[in-house]
């Protein structure tokens, strides 16, 4: 298989339906692409029914192509990461991995405009974010769930208002950020670094006042962002986690026990925002994005280094400071089902607390003049004898 074959099938996925996000290609499934978050079956004339295997490993292996790391990380780990460029139509981030003996490939399609914050209408923290000096930013949630985009966003915003130079190391890099008042500097994990932790390392001696570090995958990278953050560097990464209690958590247990409290002291020190996101379906297709955003005060503080107990939670505490720019799931959920943008049973199915989503609703439904209940002809027995 040639490269003008593979990028005519890539083209031909890209435009079979509307707002595909990612190509899907599985041996024993047609070709398949992701379109507002739902799997859909890609046409081809003549049509294929199934990738048989060896299509699949055909199809990955020429995007492997002959590169020695790749296949090497592939044979080693499984699976491995790149990029692929489709002419001037696309960018994709690329993952070939095996499952029973054969190859899949999914190709996530990557944004070319930089999208600004108001365009994806984020929460307003996110404008607070982009005028942080230093400390660390995490943007958390899980695979697909915009947390780049998000990240591209604050980038964008720093870039229009800020000479400071920036360095990213990204796997591959998503946005290309052209230079304005800040000066770029994007570097690409495999060409030119071999692992988050030692690009890390190498970008501390670069002279950056902004470094984005594409995913604190393990101790010694959140380790060396603790200490740039520290020395006045503003460090912005995502970690795959749900909520911000739980960010604080995994990172926590990345230590050893004897760590523990040494590590909540700096964390309470350097963690300026956690963000968690979420895609909920949207009323009349597509998908909106759903915000926890959890910033520091003295509250949260102290919940860092002491931790969480029945009469602290982050869930309350967050819950209770939306004058100082945060909000739980729940509440912005509330806030998008009050807009239209969601139904009742999106809202509750993506609800962290059904029980108070559900009184939200009820509330909500009350304003509007709905009806909240089924049960209806309830009367008092007036025959009952005492």
């Amino acid at each position: 298989m040639q490269q003008a074959q593979i990028d005519y099938i890539l083209a031909k996925m890209l435009e079979s339906h509307n707002n595909v996000s990612d190509l899907n290609i599985t041996a024993g499934k047609p070709f398949q692409v992701e379109s507002s978050g739902q799997l859909a079956k890609v046409e081809f004339k003549p049509n294929i029914e199934e990738i048989t295997p060896f299509q699949a490993e055909i199809f990955a292996l020429n995007l492997v192509h002959s590169d020695r790391r790749l296949t090497e990380i592939l044979l080693r780990e499984g699976s491995c990461d790149m990029s692929y460029q489709l002419g001037g139509k696309a960018r994709f981030r690329v993952n070939v991995f095996s499952q029973r003996n054969r190859y899949s490939t999914v190709m996530r399609k990557l944004e070319t405009v930089i999208p600004t914050i108001e365009q994806l209408k984020l929460p307003k923290a996110f404008n607070m974010m982009a005028k942080e000096k230093n400390g660390i930013i995490l943007v958390t949630g899980s695979t697909g769930s915009g947390k780049s985009t998000s990240l591209a966003a604050v980038l964008n915003e720093i870039n229009e208002a800020m000479s400071v130079h920036v360095v990213t190391l990204e796997d591959p890099v998503e946005f290309v950020h052209p230079h304005k008042k800040a000066t770029f500097n994007q570097r690409e994990m495999g060409a030119d670094f071999d692992a988050f932790a030692s690009g890390l390392r190498a970008a501390l001696r670069q002279a950056p006042k902004v470094i984005l570090v594409g995913e604190m995958r393990d101790r010694e990278t959140v380790e060396i962002g603790l200490s740039a953050a520290e020395t006045g560097h503003l460090v912005l990464s995502t970690i795959h986690t749900v909520d911000a209690g739980q960010t604080i958590n995994r990172i926590v247990g990345m230590f050893e026990q004897e760590e523990e409290q040494q590590i909540r002291i700096r964390l309470a020190d350097t963690v300026r925002w956690i963000v968690c996101q979420r895609l909920l379906p949207k009323v009349g297709g597509g998908r909106v994005a759903a915000h926890e955003v959890m910033g520091s005060n003295l509250q949260i503080k102290d919940m860092v280094i002491n931790g969480e107990n029945e009469d602290k939670t982050y869930y309350a505490t967050i819950g209770g400071l939306t004058a100082f720019g945060m909000q739980t799931f729940d509440q912005c959920i509330l806030h998008l089902y009050q807009e239209g943008l969601v139904t009742e049973e999106t809202a509750m199915a993506y609800a962290s607390k059904k029980a108070i989503v559900g009184r939200g609703i009820d509330t909500i439904k009350a304003e509007h003049g709905e009806k909240t209940t089924d049960i209806e002809g309830l009367a008092m027995d007036e025959g009952y004898d005492s």
